[in-house]
């Protein structure tokens, strides 16, 4: 259970959203960043679990459509919260303009919609611990 989560706090557990195919986009974004890159996101990661809000909308934004943007300069890492106290990472990118790319929102969206129906299905995590890639 481990691989998908990025940080278990007080208040949030933050996870890495996984496909059907235990692929990870925003774990594999994060891992391939630099060592200070990481350290930004985790501290915003930190930041959520612990204390439960990011008042700074430099650092956490509410993007619409229940999609939020943790916002460790210049990365961005879309994320969903769930009823159980999760916050699900779907997908991380470089933001290059000031607009949020609509791409990577209907991407997050998508991801969002397919946590939700395969959670529903009780298989979303099921099909992590039947296979071990991270």
């Amino acid at each position: 259970m481990a691989q998908y989560i990025a940080y278990e706090g007080k208040i949030f557990t933050i996870e890495w959203y996984f496909t059907d195919k235990n692929k990870s986009p925003s774990k594999d974004y994060f891992q391939d960043l630099d060592l200070s890159q990481k350290k930004k996101s985790m501290n915003l990661f930190q930041l959520m679990g612990e204390v439960g809000k990011i008042l700074n909308i430099e650092k956490f934004r509410n993007e619409g459509n229940g999609i939020y943007a943790f916002k460790p300069q210049p990365d961005r890492f879309l994320c969903f919260f769930t009823k159980d106290n999760k916050i699900i990472i779907t997908n991380g990118f470089l933001k290059r303009s000031d607009k949020l790319p609509e791409s990577e929102k209907e991407k997050a969206l998508r991801f969002k919609k397919d946590y939700n129906d395969r959670t529903e299905k009780n298989v979303y995590y099921k099909e992590l611990d039947d296979e071990e890639t991270y």
